[in-house]
């Protein structure tokens, strides 16, 4: 009975190993597409139900466009461009149609667009004319020499590559317009969201895009993280890629998104660990507000935030399709 008893033990604990390692064992996801629209103060109180329902649909339409590219074998700088142009047609976000005012009242938008595969990167800063940045950004990477266009330059290089040139009355939203006259009477500049997109296809090969139209009320010619390679945008197949939104300045003294990168590629670290280290706590003990979403070469992602809220999603090819607004630093 003893010597039954011993063997009954070993078994067990030989299930236990086996269910445990088998439990350990995740499956690599064919695409994963992880989305956000800006961190910061965002409360469920000053959010009606129905602009929080119209902040939720318009996550989803994002998302759902990027997963179409996606799952029909479509590659990651395909998808999150797409994700990105929907968020940048929108008046919700500060990007694109919904993009905020300067100093001068007028427009001054940045984006960038980083292929994983090959790190090359494209982007564009202080533009006034060009309908959709990130397209901007993708043509600079895919049509010119260079890294970084702005301003008049910028401009006259997206038109001489067919891009849709609107006049500068196509950005102008009641609600962004009295942002803008708060602030200036104030005399206070505003931080005001962006957005991004970070995608692993099923080729393998990882992208990161953001768009932003910056602070409301911002001195004239300044320029975020968003546009920075590194800062506010990194993707390299061998590690991650990452998308940012928040305070700036913050995030290119702290060359945030390479950061994270870094840290894996350096240290090891798994990709949440090295978001949660830069993010909950690099930045955070500097004072520097705002979040990241990751996905890294493995499918895992991650969206992490040090404000109250930030709007973001994530679709992937098991079907998980989730949008989030308010409540705490994923987990």
């Amino acid at each position: 009975m003893k010597n039954l008893g011993f063997i009954l033990f070993v078994t067990l604990l030989a299930m236990i190993s086996c269910n445990s390692n088998y439990s350990e064992k995740k499956t690599k996801p064919e695409f994963v597409l992880v989305i956000h629209g800006g961190a910061g103060t965002i409360l469920r109180e000053n959010l009606s139900p129905e602009k929080e329902e119209a902040y939720l649909n318009k996550l989803n339409e994002a998302l759902l466009a990027g997963e179409n590219i996606l799952k029909t074998g479509g590659s990651s700088l395909d998808a999150i461009t797409e994700a990105i142009l929907i968020m940048e047609n929108s008046p919700l976000f500060n990007a694109g149609k919904g993009a905020v005012f300067s100093e001068e009242g007028i427009v001054e938008m940045d984006a960038s667009i980083m292929d994983g595969r090959s790190t090359e990167a494209g982007a564009v800063a202080g533009v006034h004319t060009i309908k959709n940045p990130i397209l901007a950004a993708r043509a600079v990477m895919e049509n010119s020499k260079h890294v970084l266009l702005t301003g008049d330059g910028a401009d006259s290089f997206a038109s001489k590559q067919g891009l849709e040139i609107v006049d500068s009355s196509y950005f102008f939203t009641e609600d962004r317009w009295k942002s803008y006259k708060k602030a200036k009477a104030e005399n206070e500049i505003k931080k005001y969201g962006t957005v991004g997109a970070v995608a692993l296809d099923s080729y393998g090969n990882l992208a990161a895009g953001t768009s932003t139209g910056g602070m409301t009320y911002k001195m004239k010619g300044r320029v975020g993280d968003s546009p920075i390679i590194g800062a506010g945008t990194y993707a390299d197949n061998n590690t991650c890629a990452v998308s940012a939104t928040g305070h700036g300045e913050f995030f290119i003294r702290n060359v945030v998104a390479y950061d994270i990168s870094a840290l894996m590629k350096y240290k090891e670290l798994p990709l949440k660990e090295a978001a949660d280290y830069v993010i909950l706590d690099k930045l955070k003990n500097i004072g520097g507000s705002g979040g990241i979403i990751a996905v890294d070469h493995e499918g895992n992602y991650t969206m992490t935030f040090n404000t109250p809220g930030m709007y973001r999603g994530v679709v992937t090819s098991s079907g998980l399709i989730d949008v989030k607004i308010f409540g705490e630093t994923e987990k």
